[in-house]
Protein backbone atom coordinates (compact mmCIF):
# COMPACT_ATOMS: atom_id res chain seq x y z
CA UNK A 1 0.00 0.00 0.00
CA UNK A 2 2.95 2.31 -0.43
CA UNK A 3 2.13 3.31 -3.62
CA UNK A 4 0.59 6.82 -4.46
CA UNK A 5 -2.83 7.45 -4.39
CA UNK A 6 -4.98 7.31 -7.44
CA UNK A 7 -6.77 10.86 -7.39
CA UNK A 8 -9.58 11.92 -9.24
CA UNK A 9 -11.06 14.85 -9.65
CA UNK A 10 -14.64 16.32 -10.89
CA UNK A 11 -17.71 19.05 -10.73
CA UNK A 12 -20.25 16.42 -9.80
CA UNK A 13 -20.12 12.93 -8.76
CA UNK A 14 -23.06 10.23 -9.20
CA UNK A 15 -22.35 7.33 -6.83
CA UNK A 16 -24.70 4.80 -8.26
CA UNK A 17 -25.30 3.86 -12.01
CA UNK A 18 -29.04 2.70 -11.69
CA UNK A 19 -32.11 4.89 -13.26
CA UNK A 20 -32.02 7.33 -10.95
CA UNK A 21 -27.88 7.90 -11.19
CA UNK A 22 -27.86 7.83 -14.97
CA UNK A 23 -30.35 10.32 -15.00
CA UNK A 24 -28.69 12.46 -12.17
CA UNK A 25 -25.44 12.41 -14.61
CA UNK A 26 -27.50 13.34 -17.56
CA UNK A 27 -28.82 16.22 -15.87
CA UNK A 28 -25.57 17.54 -14.50
CA UNK A 29 -23.74 17.12 -17.64
CA UNK A 30 -26.23 19.18 -19.74
CA UNK A 31 -25.70 21.95 -17.26
CA UNK A 32 -21.97 22.17 -17.85
CA UNK A 33 -20.39 20.12 -15.25
CA UNK A 34 -18.31 17.50 -15.88
CA UNK A 35 -19.52 14.33 -14.19
CA UNK A 36 -18.44 10.96 -12.75
CA UNK A 37 -20.73 8.29 -12.95
CA UNK A 38 -19.27 5.72 -10.48
CA UNK A 39 -21.16 2.05 -9.78
CA UNK A 40 -19.39 -0.90 -8.09
CA UNK A 41 -20.69 -3.37 -10.32
CA UNK A 42 -21.25 -2.24 -14.14
CA UNK A 43 -22.24 1.10 -15.31
CA UNK A 44 -26.32 0.95 -15.84
CA UNK A 45 -26.57 -2.60 -15.22
CA UNK A 46 -26.99 -2.76 -11.48
CA UNK A 47 -29.68 -1.72 -8.93
CA UNK A 48 -33.16 -2.21 -9.06
CA UNK A 49 -33.80 -0.20 -12.63
CA UNK A 50 -32.88 -2.72 -14.73
CA UNK A 51 -34.61 -5.63 -13.10
CA UNK A 52 -38.14 -3.41 -12.70
CA UNK A 53 -40.45 -5.61 -15.33
CA UNK A 54 -43.36 -3.86 -14.69
CA UNK A 55 -44.71 -0.38 -14.91
CA UNK A 56 -44.32 3.29 -14.59
CA UNK A 57 -46.61 5.61 -12.53
CA UNK A 58 -47.40 8.88 -14.23
CA UNK A 59 -50.59 10.93 -15.45
CA UNK A 60 -50.12 11.49 -19.23
CA UNK A 61 -54.48 11.92 -19.40
CA UNK A 62 -53.25 10.04 -23.20
CA UNK A 63 -56.08 7.57 -23.34
CA UNK A 64 -58.35 8.96 -20.69
CA UNK A 65 -58.65 12.36 -18.80
CA UNK A 66 -55.98 12.18 -15.67
CA UNK A 67 -54.17 14.60 -14.05
CA UNK A 68 -51.41 14.78 -11.84
CA UNK A 69 -53.07 15.97 -8.64
CA UNK A 70 -55.35 12.70 -8.65
CA UNK A 71 -51.87 10.55 -9.08
CA UNK A 72 -50.61 12.47 -6.06
CA UNK A 73 -54.05 12.04 -3.85
CA UNK A 74 -53.02 7.85 -4.60
CA UNK A 75 -49.65 8.63 -3.36
CA UNK A 76 -50.85 10.32 -0.27
CA UNK A 77 -53.64 7.00 0.30
CA UNK A 78 -51.07 4.62 -0.48
CA UNK A 79 -48.61 6.50 1.92
CA UNK A 80 -50.95 5.98 5.12
CA UNK A 81 -50.38 9.94 6.11
CA UNK A 82 -46.85 9.69 6.34
CA UNK A 83 -45.50 11.26 2.74
CA UNK A 84 -43.71 14.46 2.70
CA UNK A 85 -46.76 15.92 0.46
CA UNK A 86 -44.60 18.39 -1.15
CA UNK A 87 -41.99 15.47 -2.47
CA UNK A 88 -44.46 13.92 -3.48
CA UNK A 89 -46.19 16.43 -5.80
CA UNK A 90 -42.44 17.22 -7.12
CA UNK A 91 -42.72 13.16 -8.03
CA UNK A 92 -46.13 13.37 -9.25
CA UNK A 93 -45.91 16.88 -11.00
CA UNK A 94 -42.63 16.48 -13.39
CA UNK A 95 -43.21 12.54 -14.02
CA UNK A 96 -45.16 13.29 -17.04
CA UNK A 97 -42.05 15.35 -18.43
CA UNK A 98 -39.66 12.26 -17.39
CA UNK A 99 -41.90 10.10 -19.75
CA UNK A 100 -41.99 13.11 -22.48
CA UNK A 101 -38.58 13.18 -22.73
CA UNK A 102 -37.66 9.12 -22.35
CA UNK A 103 -39.89 8.93 -25.08
CA UNK A 104 -37.94 11.29 -27.44
CA UNK A 105 -34.77 9.39 -26.38
CA UNK A 106 -36.33 5.97 -28.09
CA UNK A 107 -37.47 3.99 -24.90
CA UNK A 108 -40.31 3.02 -26.59
CA UNK A 109 -43.65 3.24 -24.48
CA UNK A 110 -46.43 1.61 -25.82
CA UNK A 111 -48.84 2.76 -28.01
CA UNK A 112 -52.48 2.81 -28.97
CA UNK A 113 -54.28 4.38 -31.26
CA UNK A 114 -51.57 7.21 -31.75
CA UNK A 115 -51.72 7.68 -27.28
CA UNK A 116 -49.14 5.70 -24.98
CA UNK A 117 -50.82 3.19 -23.52
CA UNK A 118 -51.74 3.52 -20.04
CA UNK A 119 -53.09 0.49 -17.81
CA UNK A 120 -54.38 -0.37 -14.56
CA UNK A 121 -52.53 -1.12 -11.31
CA UNK A 122 -53.06 -1.65 -7.58
CA UNK A 123 -54.15 1.49 -5.73
CA UNK A 124 -54.91 3.97 -8.26
CA UNK A 125 -57.97 5.68 -9.28
CA UNK A 126 -57.77 4.73 -13.02
CA UNK A 127 -55.30 3.34 -16.15
CA UNK A 128 -52.16 5.42 -15.01
CA UNK A 129 -49.30 3.28 -15.94
CA UNK A 130 -47.37 3.50 -19.25
CA UNK A 131 -44.72 0.75 -20.34
CA UNK A 132 -42.70 -1.08 -23.05
CA UNK A 133 -44.06 -4.05 -22.53
CA UNK A 134 -44.82 -5.90 -19.21
CA UNK A 135 -42.13 -8.22 -19.01
CA UNK A 136 -39.09 -5.49 -19.99
CA UNK A 137 -39.76 -1.44 -18.82
CA UNK A 138 -36.85 -1.88 -16.92
CA UNK A 139 -34.47 -3.03 -19.10
CA UNK A 140 -35.25 -0.72 -22.15
CA UNK A 141 -35.29 2.28 -19.69
CA UNK A 142 -31.55 1.06 -18.47
CA UNK A 143 -30.75 0.78 -21.85
CA UNK A 144 -32.49 4.27 -23.14
CA UNK A 145 -30.05 6.28 -20.29
CA UNK A 146 -26.80 4.01 -21.00
CA UNK A 147 -27.19 5.39 -24.68
CA UNK A 148 -27.97 8.47 -23.47
CA UNK A 149 -24.80 9.05 -21.38
CA UNK A 150 -23.05 7.28 -23.82
CA UNK A 151 -24.21 10.35 -26.03
CA UNK A 152 -23.58 13.44 -23.51
CA UNK A 153 -20.24 15.02 -23.43
CA UNK A 154 -18.83 15.32 -20.01
CA UNK A 155 -19.69 12.35 -18.42
CA UNK A 156 -16.75 9.66 -17.22
CA UNK A 157 -18.11 6.34 -16.48
CA UNK A 158 -16.28 4.67 -14.22
CA UNK A 159 -17.30 0.40 -13.22
CA UNK A 160 -15.88 -1.21 -10.42
CA UNK A 161 -15.32 1.12 -8.04
CA UNK A 162 -16.74 1.34 -4.81
CA UNK A 163 -17.68 4.30 -2.38
CA UNK A 164 -16.18 3.81 1.53
CA UNK A 165 -16.33 6.82 2.76
CA UNK A 166 -17.73 10.27 1.98
CA UNK A 167 -15.21 13.37 2.46
CA UNK A 168 -16.67 16.45 4.75
CA UNK A 169 -15.43 19.69 5.71
CA UNK A 170 -17.03 22.66 7.42
CA UNK A 171 -20.58 21.28 7.06
CA UNK A 172 -20.10 20.50 3.60
CA UNK A 173 -19.01 17.34 1.17
CA UNK A 174 -15.49 17.68 -0.02
CA UNK A 175 -15.63 13.83 -2.21
CA UNK A 176 -14.96 10.28 -1.28
CA UNK A 177 -12.73 7.48 -0.68
CA UNK A 178 -13.39 4.43 -2.76
CA UNK A 179 -12.02 0.94 -3.15
CA UNK A 180 -10.83 -0.33 -6.90
CA UNK A 181 -12.25 -3.57 -6.79
CA UNK A 182 -9.62 -4.44 -10.09
CA UNK A 183 -6.74 -3.24 -8.25
CA UNK A 184 -7.57 -3.71 -4.41
CA UNK A 185 -6.42 -0.02 -3.88
CA UNK A 186 -7.59 2.91 -2.66
CA UNK A 187 -8.69 6.22 -5.05
CA UNK A 188 -9.35 9.40 -3.69
CA UNK A 189 -12.09 11.80 -5.91
CA UNK A 190 -12.44 15.39 -5.48
CA UNK A 191 -15.98 16.74 -5.96
CA UNK A 192 -17.77 20.27 -5.74
CA UNK A 193 -21.26 17.85 -5.10
CA UNK A 194 -22.29 14.45 -4.51
CA UNK A 195 -25.48 12.42 -5.53
CA UNK A 196 -25.85 9.13 -3.54
CA UNK A 197 -28.32 6.69 -5.94
CA UNK A 198 -26.57 3.68 -4.32
CA UNK A 199 -30.41 2.13 -4.38
CA UNK A 200 -31.99 0.63 -1.33
CA UNK A 201 -31.50 -2.10 1.36
CA UNK A 202 -33.64 -5.55 0.41
CA UNK A 203 -30.30 -7.18 0.05
CA UNK A 204 -30.87 -7.43 3.91
CA UNK A 205 -33.71 -9.87 3.93
CA UNK A 206 -33.44 -13.34 3.26
CA UNK A 207 -35.84 -13.67 0.94
CA UNK A 208 -35.60 -10.54 -1.36
CA UNK A 209 -35.99 -9.47 -5.22
CA UNK A 210 -32.79 -7.08 -5.08
CA UNK A 211 -30.17 -7.34 -7.03
CA UNK A 212 -26.62 -7.97 -5.01
CA UNK A 213 -25.63 -4.05 -4.88
CA UNK A 214 -29.19 -3.44 -2.86
CA UNK A 215 -27.48 -3.82 0.33
CA UNK A 216 -28.03 0.43 2.19
CA UNK A 217 -24.83 1.79 1.41
CA UNK A 218 -26.48 4.84 0.02
CA UNK A 219 -28.03 5.08 3.66
CA UNK A 220 -24.70 4.56 5.61
CA UNK A 221 -22.79 6.70 3.89
CA UNK A 222 -24.90 9.87 4.01
CA UNK A 223 -25.42 8.64 8.01
CA UNK A 224 -21.57 8.61 8.54
CA UNK A 225 -21.39 12.13 6.34
CA UNK A 226 -23.34 13.76 9.17
CA UNK A 227 -26.89 13.51 6.67
CA UNK A 228 -30.41 11.97 8.26
CA UNK A 229 -32.34 9.33 7.56
CA UNK A 230 -36.22 9.14 7.59
CA UNK A 231 -39.01 6.64 8.28
CA UNK A 232 -36.04 3.42 8.05
CA UNK A 233 -39.19 1.45 9.13
CA UNK A 234 -40.88 1.00 6.32
CA UNK A 235 -39.57 -1.97 4.19
CA UNK A 236 -42.10 -2.69 1.51
CA UNK A 237 -42.77 -6.59 0.68
CA UNK A 238 -43.90 -7.39 -2.31
CA UNK A 239 -47.11 -9.55 -2.08
CA UNK A 240 -47.10 -12.23 -4.66
CA UNK A 241 -43.53 -12.49 -4.48
CA UNK A 242 -42.93 -16.25 -6.52
CA UNK A 243 -42.38 -19.35 -3.62
CA UNK A 244 -43.01 -22.77 -5.51
CA UNK A 245 -42.44 -24.56 -8.02
CA UNK A 246 -38.84 -23.65 -8.58
CA UNK A 247 -38.44 -20.59 -11.31
CA UNK A 248 -35.36 -20.32 -12.88
CA UNK A 249 -33.98 -17.28 -14.91
CA UNK A 250 -37.04 -15.46 -14.14
CA UNK A 251 -37.90 -12.27 -12.15
CA UNK A 252 -39.99 -13.44 -8.89
CA UNK A 253 -41.99 -10.46 -8.74
CA UNK A 254 -43.30 -11.45 -12.31
CA UNK A 255 -46.26 -11.84 -11.27
CA UNK A 256 -48.12 -8.80 -10.48
CA UNK A 257 -49.24 -7.57 -14.14
CA UNK A 258 -50.06 -10.98 -14.98
CA UNK A 259 -52.90 -10.72 -11.88
CA UNK A 260 -54.15 -7.30 -12.42
CA UNK A 261 -54.32 -7.66 -16.51
CA UNK A 262 -55.94 -11.11 -16.68
CA UNK A 263 -57.39 -11.17 -13.12
CA UNK A 264 -55.31 -13.59 -11.47
CA UNK A 265 -57.18 -14.71 -8.64
CA UNK A 266 -55.78 -15.02 -5.08
CA UNK A 267 -56.36 -17.94 -3.13
CA UNK A 268 -55.77 -19.47 0.65
CA UNK A 269 -54.93 -23.46 1.21
CA UNK A 270 -58.83 -24.09 0.74
CA UNK A 271 -58.72 -22.79 -2.26
CA UNK A 272 -60.54 -19.59 -1.20
CA UNK A 273 -60.55 -16.03 -2.30
CA UNK A 274 -59.62 -13.89 1.20
CA UNK A 275 -58.34 -10.68 1.13
CA UNK A 276 -61.96 -8.94 1.41
CA UNK A 277 -61.45 -10.40 4.97
CA UNK A 278 -58.66 -7.96 5.84
CA UNK A 279 -60.41 -4.54 4.72
CA UNK A 280 -59.70 -4.40 1.22
CA UNK A 281 -61.57 -5.07 -1.90
CA UNK A 282 -60.07 -7.29 -4.52
CA UNK A 283 -62.12 -9.75 -5.75
CA UNK A 284 -63.13 -8.79 -9.64
CA UNK A 285 -60.29 -5.97 -8.93
CA UNK A 286 -57.51 -7.53 -8.04
CA UNK A 287 -56.15 -3.75 -6.94
CA UNK A 288 -55.82 -4.19 -2.90
CA UNK A 289 -52.43 -2.71 -1.72
CA UNK A 290 -49.55 -3.96 -1.27
CA UNK A 291 -49.57 -3.87 2.39
CA UNK A 292 -52.74 -5.28 2.92
CA UNK A 293 -52.41 -8.00 0.46
CA UNK A 294 -48.67 -8.99 1.83
CA UNK A 295 -50.50 -8.92 5.34
CA UNK A 296 -53.41 -11.30 4.46
CA UNK A 297 -51.12 -13.85 2.74
CA UNK A 298 -49.19 -14.50 6.06
CA UNK A 299 -52.29 -14.45 8.37
CA UNK A 300 -53.56 -16.76 6.79
CA UNK A 301 -50.43 -18.63 6.67
CA UNK A 302 -50.83 -18.47 10.54
CA UNK A 303 -53.90 -19.66 10.53
CA UNK A 304 -53.27 -22.99 8.91
CA UNK A 305 -54.92 -21.61 5.89
CA UNK A 306 -51.91 -21.16 3.61
CA UNK A 307 -50.63 -22.94 0.51
CA UNK A 308 -48.47 -25.90 1.25
CA UNK A 309 -44.92 -24.01 1.24
CA UNK A 310 -46.40 -21.17 3.51
CA UNK A 311 -47.99 -18.93 0.94
CA UNK A 312 -51.09 -18.44 -1.27
CA UNK A 313 -52.22 -19.47 -4.37
CA UNK A 314 -52.60 -17.55 -7.36
CA UNK A 315 -54.64 -18.93 -9.89
CA UNK A 316 -55.23 -18.44 -14.00
CA UNK A 317 -56.94 -21.76 -14.52
CA UNK A 318 -60.29 -19.85 -15.33
CA UNK A 319 -58.34 -18.25 -17.83
CA UNK A 320 -57.84 -19.59 -21.03
CA UNK A 321 -54.62 -20.30 -22.77
CA UNK A 322 -55.04 -18.42 -26.16
CA UNK A 323 -55.51 -15.33 -23.75
CA UNK A 324 -52.28 -16.18 -21.79
CA UNK A 325 -50.50 -16.55 -24.92
CA UNK A 326 -51.86 -13.43 -26.18
CA UNK A 327 -50.97 -11.07 -23.22
CA UNK A 328 -47.70 -12.91 -22.69
CA UNK A 329 -46.54 -14.48 -25.67
CA UNK A 330 -43.27 -16.53 -25.49
CA UNK A 331 -43.57 -15.49 -21.49
CA UNK A 332 -45.65 -19.26 -21.32
CA UNK A 333 -42.92 -20.87 -23.06
CA UNK A 334 -40.59 -20.04 -20.79
CA UNK A 335 -42.98 -20.67 -18.16
CA UNK A 336 -43.17 -24.15 -19.35
CA UNK A 337 -39.67 -24.60 -19.17
CA UNK A 338 -40.10 -24.42 -15.36
CA UNK A 339 -42.63 -27.07 -15.72
CA UNK A 340 -45.37 -24.50 -14.72
CA UNK A 341 -48.68 -24.78 -16.75
CA UNK A 342 -50.76 -21.71 -15.84
CA UNK A 343 -53.75 -23.18 -17.50
CA UNK A 344 -53.87 -26.38 -15.34
CA UNK A 345 -52.48 -25.47 -11.95
CA UNK A 346 -51.80 -22.64 -10.04
CA UNK A 347 -48.81 -21.32 -8.72
CA UNK A 348 -47.17 -20.11 -4.68
CA UNK A 349 -46.44 -16.94 -3.75
CA UNK A 350 -45.44 -15.07 -0.68
CA UNK A 351 -44.26 -11.80 0.43
CA UNK A 352 -40.76 -10.82 -0.69
CA UNK A 353 -38.69 -7.67 0.68
CA UNK A 354 -38.66 -5.29 -2.28
CA UNK A 355 -38.46 -1.75 -1.78
CA UNK A 356 -37.64 0.95 1.04
CA UNK A 357 -40.54 4.03 1.23
CA UNK A 358 -37.31 5.88 4.11
CA UNK A 359 -34.01 6.69 3.26
CA UNK A 360 -32.09 9.85 3.08
CA UNK A 361 -33.82 12.94 4.04
CA UNK A 362 -33.90 15.55 1.20
CA UNK A 363 -35.69 18.89 0.32
CA UNK A 364 -37.11 19.64 -2.88
CA UNK A 365 -33.61 20.03 -4.37
CA UNK A 366 -32.52 16.28 -3.19
CA UNK A 367 -30.44 18.16 -1.10
CA UNK A 368 -29.36 16.95 2.73
CA UNK A 369 -28.28 19.22 5.65
CA UNK A 370 -24.85 18.50 4.33
CA UNK A 371 -24.12 20.86 1.49
CA UNK A 372 -23.53 19.74 -1.61
CA UNK A 373 -24.69 16.50 -0.83
CA UNK A 374 -27.78 15.22 -2.89
CA UNK A 375 -29.60 11.90 -3.15
CA UNK A 376 -31.87 10.79 -5.69
CA UNK A 377 -34.25 7.48 -6.55
CA UNK A 378 -34.62 5.09 -3.91
CA UNK A 379 -31.62 6.34 -1.59
CA UNK A 380 -34.36 9.14 -1.40
CA UNK A 381 -36.79 8.63 2.19
CA UNK A 382 -40.36 10.66 2.22
CA UNK A 383 -42.43 10.81 -0.83
CA UNK A 384 -43.96 7.23 -0.61
CA UNK A 385 -44.55 7.64 3.06
CA UNK A 386 -45.14 3.80 5.12
CA UNK A 387 -46.45 2.17 1.60
CA UNK A 388 -45.25 2.80 -2.14
CA UNK A 389 -47.82 3.19 -4.64
CA UNK A 390 -47.66 0.49 -7.49
CA UNK A 391 -46.30 2.27 -10.16
CA UNK A 392 -43.84 4.78 -8.59
CA UNK A 393 -40.19 3.38 -8.56
CA UNK A 394 -39.39 4.06 -11.54
CA UNK A 395 -41.09 7.31 -12.07
CA UNK A 396 -39.23 8.48 -8.52
CA UNK A 397 -35.71 7.27 -9.55
CA UNK A 398 -36.18 9.54 -13.43
CA UNK A 399 -37.59 12.51 -11.42
CA UNK A 400 -35.42 12.59 -8.07
CA UNK A 401 -32.48 11.69 -10.30
CA UNK A 402 -33.21 14.55 -13.04
CA UNK A 403 -33.53 17.18 -9.81
CA UNK A 404 -30.82 15.95 -7.96
CA UNK A 405 -28.26 16.26 -11.09
CA UNK A 406 -29.75 19.63 -11.97
CA UNK A 407 -29.47 21.41 -8.80
CA UNK A 408 -25.85 19.89 -7.89
CA UNK A 409 -24.65 21.02 -10.94
CA UNK A 410 -26.14 24.81 -9.87
CA UNK A 411 -25.80 24.63 -6.15
CA UNK A 412 -22.11 22.89 -6.12
CA UNK A 413 -20.10 22.93 -2.61
CA UNK A 414 -16.46 24.42 -2.73
CA UNK A 415 -14.26 23.51 0.03
CA UNK A 416 -11.50 22.62 -2.49
CA UNK A 417 -9.35 19.55 -1.48
CA UNK A 418 -6.63 18.27 0.80
CA UNK A 419 -5.26 15.06 0.61
CA UNK A 420 -5.13 14.58 5.00
CA UNK A 421 -8.88 15.06 4.88
CA UNK A 422 -9.00 11.30 3.33
CA UNK A 423 -6.41 9.62 5.36
CA UNK A 424 -8.94 7.68 7.58
CA UNK A 425 -10.64 6.23 5.53
CA UNK A 426 -7.36 5.46 3.09
CA UNK A 427 -6.19 3.88 6.24
CA UNK A 428 -9.27 1.68 7.01
CA UNK A 429 -8.69 0.03 3.28
CA UNK A 430 -4.89 -0.04 4.30
CA UNK A 431 -5.63 -2.13 7.38
CA UNK A 432 -7.83 -4.56 5.75
CA UNK A 433 -5.78 -5.11 1.99
CA UNK A 434 -3.13 -5.64 4.70
CA UNK A 435 -4.87 -7.89 7.49
CA UNK A 436 -3.20 -11.39 6.22
CA UNK A 437 -4.91 -14.90 7.73
CA UNK A 438 -8.41 -15.21 8.99
CA UNK A 439 -7.55 -15.68 12.48
CA UNK A 440 -10.74 -15.13 13.95
CA UNK A 441 -12.69 -17.86 12.45
CA UNK A 442 -15.02 -15.16 11.34
CA UNK A 443 -16.59 -15.60 7.41
CA UNK A 444 -18.37 -12.92 5.75
CA UNK A 445 -20.87 -15.17 3.79
CA UNK A 446 -21.72 -16.07 7.73
CA UNK A 447 -22.00 -13.06 9.04
CA UNK A 448 -24.28 -12.11 6.00
CA UNK A 449 -26.59 -14.57 6.16
CA UNK A 450 -27.36 -14.48 9.58
CA UNK A 451 -27.92 -10.89 9.40
CA UNK A 452 -30.39 -11.82 6.51
CA UNK A 453 -31.91 -14.28 8.83
CA UNK A 454 -32.32 -12.31 11.62
CA UNK A 455 -33.80 -9.28 9.88
CA UNK A 456 -36.18 -11.83 7.92
CA UNK A 457 -37.76 -13.10 11.14
CA UNK A 458 -36.92 -10.49 13.46
CA UNK A 459 -37.11 -7.03 11.66
CA UNK A 460 -39.42 -8.29 8.69
CA UNK A 461 -43.36 -8.14 7.97
CA UNK A 462 -44.26 -9.34 11.19
CA UNK A 463 -42.35 -7.26 13.98
CA UNK A 464 -43.00 -7.43 17.95
CA UNK A 465 -41.57 -5.74 20.65
CA UNK A 466 -39.14 -8.71 21.86
CA UNK A 467 -38.11 -9.80 18.28
CA UNK A 468 -37.13 -6.05 18.00
CA UNK A 469 -34.76 -5.45 20.69
CA UNK A 470 -33.03 -8.93 20.50
CA UNK A 471 -32.75 -8.52 16.63
CA UNK A 472 -31.18 -4.50 17.85
CA UNK A 473 -28.87 -6.49 20.48
CA UNK A 474 -27.38 -9.14 18.23
CA UNK A 475 -27.10 -6.17 15.59
CA UNK A 476 -24.78 -3.89 17.58
CA UNK A 477 -22.85 -7.07 18.67
CA UNK A 478 -21.82 -8.16 15.58
CA UNK A 479 -20.89 -3.66 14.98
CA UNK A 480 -18.86 -3.80 18.01
CA UNK A 481 -17.43 -7.45 18.58
CA UNK A 482 -17.92 -9.54 15.06
CA UNK A 483 -17.15 -6.59 12.55
CA UNK A 484 -13.54 -5.58 13.84
CA UNK A 485 -12.36 -9.16 14.13
CA UNK A 486 -13.13 -9.63 10.78
CA UNK A 487 -10.29 -10.29 8.22
CA UNK A 488 -10.97 -10.65 4.62
CA UNK A 489 -9.41 -14.04 3.46
CA UNK A 490 -9.15 -12.67 -0.30
CA UNK A 491 -6.77 -9.15 -0.82
CA UNK A 492 -4.86 -7.29 -3.60
CA UNK A 493 -6.20 -7.57 -7.02
CA UNK A 494 -9.76 -9.06 -7.72
CA UNK A 495 -10.15 -9.71 -4.38
CA UNK A 496 -13.61 -9.23 -3.43
CA UNK A 497 -12.85 -10.07 1.06
CA UNK A 498 -12.41 -6.11 1.44
CA UNK A 499 -15.34 -5.32 -0.46
CA UNK A 500 -17.14 -8.10 1.84
CA UNK A 501 -15.94 -5.70 4.94
CA UNK A 502 -17.28 -2.41 3.68
CA UNK A 503 -20.66 -4.22 2.29
CA UNK A 504 -21.31 -5.52 5.91
CA UNK A 505 -20.26 -2.75 8.11
CA UNK A 506 -23.02 -0.56 6.10
CA UNK A 507 -25.43 -3.19 6.00
CA UNK A 508 -25.28 -3.21 9.94
CA UNK A 509 -25.79 0.61 10.11
CA UNK A 510 -28.63 0.24 8.04
CA UNK A 511 -29.96 -2.90 9.84
CA UNK A 512 -29.67 -0.76 12.91
CA UNK A 513 -31.73 2.31 12.22
CA UNK A 514 -33.88 0.23 10.54
CA UNK A 515 -34.51 -1.73 13.93
CA UNK A 516 -33.97 0.93 16.24
CA UNK A 517 -37.36 2.83 14.18
CA UNK A 518 -39.29 -0.03 14.29
CA UNK A 519 -38.52 -0.37 18.16
CA UNK A 520 -39.28 3.45 18.57
CA UNK A 521 -42.83 3.51 16.38
CA UNK A 522 -45.63 1.42 18.57
CA UNK A 523 -48.27 1.03 16.19
CA UNK A 524 -49.05 -0.90 13.09
CA UNK A 525 -49.22 1.38 9.64
CA UNK A 526 -48.46 0.30 6.43
CA UNK A 527 -45.60 -1.57 5.48
CA UNK A 528 -45.13 -1.12 9.41
CA UNK A 529 -46.52 -3.97 11.26
CA UNK A 530 -46.65 -4.48 15.13
CA UNK A 531 -48.40 -7.85 16.35
CA UNK A 532 -47.83 -6.62 19.55
CA UNK A 533 -49.90 -3.03 18.77
CA UNK A 534 -51.91 -4.52 15.92
CA UNK A 535 -54.01 -0.40 15.73
CA UNK A 536 -52.71 2.34 14.09
CA UNK A 537 -52.39 5.14 16.33
CA UNK A 538 -53.47 8.93 14.96
CA UNK A 539 -50.94 10.78 17.48
CA UNK A 540 -48.07 8.74 15.46
CA UNK A 541 -48.71 10.24 12.30
CA UNK A 542 -44.97 11.80 12.61
CA UNK A 543 -41.78 11.23 10.52
CA UNK A 544 -38.95 9.45 12.35
CA UNK A 545 -35.52 10.96 11.85
CA UNK A 546 -32.32 9.25 12.37
CA UNK A 547 -28.68 10.95 12.74
CA UNK A 548 -25.39 9.79 13.72
CA UNK A 549 -24.39 10.72 17.43
CA UNK A 550 -21.00 9.51 17.74
CA UNK A 551 -20.47 5.78 17.77
CA UNK A 552 -24.32 5.88 18.07
CA UNK A 553 -27.48 6.61 16.17
CA UNK A 554 -30.19 8.80 18.16
CA UNK A 555 -33.89 9.14 16.81
CA UNK A 556 -36.33 11.91 17.37
CA UNK A 557 -39.65 12.88 15.61
CA UNK A 558 -41.01 15.49 13.09
CA UNK A 559 -44.03 17.03 12.20
CA UNK A 560 -45.00 15.17 8.17
CA UNK A 561 -44.58 18.12 5.91
CA UNK A 562 -48.06 18.65 4.41
CA UNK A 563 -49.33 20.34 1.14
CA UNK A 564 -52.59 22.18 0.09
CA UNK A 565 -52.98 21.22 -3.37
CA UNK A 566 -56.48 20.82 -4.81
CA UNK A 567 -57.20 17.79 -7.25
CA UNK A 568 -58.51 18.17 -10.88
CA UNK A 569 -60.50 15.61 -11.56
CA UNK A 570 -60.21 15.92 -15.01
CA UNK A 571 -57.85 16.89 -17.87
CA UNK A 572 -55.09 15.83 -19.48
CA UNK A 573 -51.62 15.67 -17.18
CA UNK A 574 -49.81 19.46 -17.03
Amino acid sequence: MGDAVTHLKTDVLVIGAGGAGMYAAIAAAQHGKQVLLLDKSLIGRGGATIMAQMTVAVAMGEQAPDHWTRHHADTLTAGRGLCDEELAALLCREGPDRIREMDEWGVGWTREDGHLKQVMAPGHDGPRCVFVDFLNTGPAVAKTLRAKIAKTDGIRRVSNLSVTSLVTRDGGVAGAVALDLNFGKPVTIAAGAVVLAAGGLTRLYRRNSASVNMGGESYALALDAGASLIDMEFVQFFPIGHLAPRLVGMDPIMWDPFRYKLGGRLLNGNMEEFIHNYGATDSGTYTAPRDVTAYAIVKEAEAGCGSPNGGAWLSFEHIGEATLRDAFGPVIDRLARNGIDLTTHPVEVAPIAHYHMGGIRVNEQMETEIAGLYAAGEAVGGANGANRLSGNAITEALVFGEVAGRNAAQNPNTPGWQAEWAQNAIGDIARLSNSGDNRSGLEFGALYGELQSLMWEKVGLMRNAPGLAEALSRIREMQTIDLPALHPRDTGAFALGVQEWFDLRAALATAEAITVSALNRTESRGAHQREDMTDTDADQAYNQRIKRNGAHIALDTLPVRRADIEIITSGAAE
